[in-house]
């Protein structure tokens, strides 16, 4: 209805959600769902810069994602059509069994099965910390966030074929990937996880540590275990003590503060006020570089 408002706009449940800072938080949980894929895992080893450039590969995926979600129509098509190019070109051989994969396998980053696991990470981790940060939505919300994702899929090139039909559908296809064979971790997956929770100095020791509980936190058990992530009793009591202190600290936040800066802008176009949101632009890109390793 209106281009400037991109393919939701506001009053959509989607801006609601994807528009709260604090979900960054669940980055480390979604990038380790998605590499207990191995066809991603595979992908990501093989083709991604994220070793060689962490901080520049999460800023590049949080740049398409936002402007698909915030931008305007026109940015959100452009964002989509420049991640399929990317994608069209990653393809490759699995180099192990893992699960229900076999050694030699092929693999290939615009495969409707793994585009759906990808995005189905990113649906159930934003709502995951929402809900522990910001408010429990109600079942017709959670419903109305799925029909509204299905525009987010089709710009990744997911057709209603390789997607649930409803909400009760996406819990069924969740839970028993989950659960099957399909979804396993592979050795590329346990050394990026390595990477991406390990300190960069010995002063960073105690925030890792911390980021890894809330990372464990996040995860399916199965998941957890898989990668070898502990979550003793201290575990499950810092994170809930996080949790607690996030839901405080979104309440007392100000937009400036609490909104990503991808929201914010996305505002001032609609309202015709121009000015990027430089303060909370900045501090988007600090948090960007504290959470990933050098």
């Amino acid at each position: 209805a209106d281009r400037r408002a991109g393919l939701y706009g506001p009053g959509s449940i989607t801006w609601e959600v994807n528009r709260e800072s604090v979900t960054m938080l669940g980055g480390g949980a979604a990038a380790l769902l998605q590499l207990a894929h191995p066809h991603v895992a595979y992908a990501i080893e093989h083709h991604s810069k994220t070793r060689a450039d962490p901080a520049g590969r999460f800023a590049r995926t949080f740049e398409s994602v936002f402007a698909m979600v915030f931008g305007d129509v026109d940015e959100a098509v452009e964002a989509a059509r420049r991640v399929h190019a990317i994608h069209v070109k990653i393809r490759g051989r699995l180099g192990e069994d893992a699960g229900a994969h076999r050694r030699g396998d092929r693999y290939h980053a615009n495969a409707p099965d793994a585009l759906m696991w990808v995005h189905a990470t990113l649906l159930d981790t934003a709502l995951r910390v929402y809900e522990l940060t910001v408010r429990r939505l109600s079942p017709l919300e959670r419903v109305a966030y799925y029909e509204e994702s299905k525009l987010f899929a089709y710009l990744f090139g997911i057709d209603d074929d390789a997607m649930p039909t409803d909400w009760p559908a996406f819990e069924r296809y969740y839970r028993s990937a989950i659960e099957g064979p399909a979804i396993a971790v592979s050795a590329p997956a346990r050394q990026m996880r390595a990477f991406l929770l390990r300190p960069r100095t010995a002063l960073h020791a105690p925030a890792a540590r911390w980021f890894e509980v809330l990372t464990a936190g996040l995860l399916p058990p199965k998941l957890r275990a898989a990668f070898e992530l502990p979550f003793g009793p201290a575990d499950r009591a810092l994170f809930a003590a996080t949790t607690r202190a996030l839901r405080a600290g979104v309440r007392l936040s100000p937009p400036s503060l609490r909104y990503y800066p991808a929201y914010l802008e996305a505002r001032r176009r609609i309202e015709g006020r121009e000015g990027p949101a430089v303060v909370a632009r900045w501090l988007e890109s600090a948090a960007t570089r504290a959470l990933v390793p050098r």
